[in-house]
């Protein structure tokens, strides 16, 4: 019998067409039906703790949820024809789904090696807007157990009636992020995704690589807030998720590109046209630098020891789930030096049960960060590298890491455009509406 363990892989090729073809709701579920070609997936979500999903407004809002959902699986193949169908797509959706196609899988193309100015997307009904008849003061905020998201729900205003949004996948919930949303005290309208299984075998001619899910999450929510009378989704994406990684084939790519302040205005264009421009997206922490977030952060103690940030926590698998900071991703190092200027030493090894800042093994991690590495900013939700020098420089001028001599050595070589004092005040435009704020 002829053995097969050492034959190559197949070359994966482009799909010929990605077909939107159906959405379907009940007063609980979302369930989005779409073809690559020949073969079929199907994606649900089911949501806790709304009223009802057919209530006037939320079928406008998840038919663009749909459009950008299909993302997870047009990716297997990389179809050069979008067919949409009969979606309703307008002007604004169209504009937000080509900026998704091109810049939300701008890292997945330049990880493949792929050209997508090819795509053609075809189909498309018009929008019919409705008035859903929301409350502004009543707003729904994504939580991911996170310092961004923790610091939004305890620094909105004490006169909005805010609960805490949180996507759980079909393999159980994050314990940590539950954890930290019981802190708040809040209520938390929950939705869980079940993703095609097909998607998630590991296929080996299916191609791999970072979809914009925090847009996908960011209109969940406003189903969700739409579904319960709420007035505005709150997002926590802070001003350098802008930041762009690297320049390639005349595209920007950015990890972040769906937090960016571009996505914020294409999504909240494409729900303005749909559901009005009363029902408001828009990201609390825009116009602050991460640094900021952090000091912020760090006078909230009750959130010490039970936030998460690191991203093993919240593997779809629960097989590959740490219970604890991993001490060893660019995320554990990242948050790790943003919370060195305001913490005492002691207290972080409490926080996180590992020091990545004096780990020798982190070093070429921690010039990366700071801009001094000899690659592009890390494909992970970090900081734009200047701040992460600036925070690099105070934290070496601080006794208590003295003995670091690498932190040191690379303070010296850093140059930062920002000073300390200036990452502590506004940074760039901000959408959120003055009723928001304290």
């Amino acid at each position: 019998m002829k053995s097969v363990m050492n034959e190559p892989t197949p070359a994966r090729r482009r799909a010929e067409s990605f077909r939107y073809v159906a959405l379907e709701m009940t007063e609980t579920t979302l369930t989005g039906t779409y073809e690559l070609d020949e073969r079929t997936f199907v994606e649900v979500v089911t949501f806790e703790g709304v009223d009802a999903l057919l209530r006037p407004g939320v079928k406008e809002v998840a038919e663009l949820w749909f459009l950008l959902a299909g993302l997870s699986y047009y990716k297997a193949g990389a179809a050069r024809r979008v067919d949409v169908g009969s979606t309703p797509l307008g002007e604004k959706g169209r504009r937000l789904l080509v900026a998704a196609l091109r810049e939300g899988l701008a890292e997945f193309a330049f990880k493949n090696e792929l050209n997508l100015d090819d795509i053609e997307i075809v189909g498309g009904n018009d929008v019919v807007a409705v008035t859903p008849g929301t409350d502004p003061d009543r707003v729904l905020v994504p939580f991911g157990g996170g310092i961004d998201s923790v610091v939004t729900t305890s620094q909105l205003s004490p006169g909005l009636d805010q609960a805490l949004f949180v996507v759980s996948p079909s393999s159980g919930r994050f314990a940590p992020l539950e954890s930290t949303a019981a802190v708040t005290k809040r209520e938390i309208v929950r939705a869980t995704r079940v993703l095609d299984e097909q998607i998630l075998s590991g296929d080996v001619m299916f191609f791999q690589g970072h979809v914009p899910v925090t847009a996908m999450v960011t209109l969940l929510a406003a189903v969700a807030a739409v579904s319960t009378g709420r007035g505005g989704v709150v997002m926590s994406n802070e001003h350098s998720s802008s930041a762009i990684n690297l320049r390639w084939n005349d595209l920007d790519v950015n990890h972040q590109w769906s937090k960016s302040w571009d996505a914020e205005q294409l999504l909240a264009d494409a729900l303005s046209e749909r559901v009005g421009p009363d029902f408001v997206v828009a990201s609390f922490l825009r116009d602050r630098s991460e640094v900021w977030v952090a000091e912020t952060f760090s006078r909230l103690t009750a959130y010490h020891h039970v936030f998460r940030s690191c991203n093993r926590a919240f593997s779809q698998r629960l097989d590959r789930r740490l219970d604890t900071w991993c001490g060893e991703c660019d995320k554990c190092l990242f948050i790790n030096l943003m919370l060195a200027p305001f913490l005492t030493r002691a207290n972080l090894r409490d926080i996180f049960h590992h020091e990545p800042l004096s780990d020798p093994a982190r070093e070429d991690q921690l010039r990366v960060l700071v801009g001094e590495g000899v690659s592009f900013k890390p494909f992970e939700c970090v900081g734009d590298p200047d701040e992460s020098a600036v925070a690099l420089t105070t934290v070496a001028q601080m006794g208590e890491w003295a003995d670091v001599e690498f932190l040191r050595a690379l303070a010296n070589e850093v140059k930062p455009d920002r000073t300390f004092e200036e990452l502590l005040t506004t940074q760039g435009p901000s959408r959120v509406p003055a009723h928001w704020l304290r």
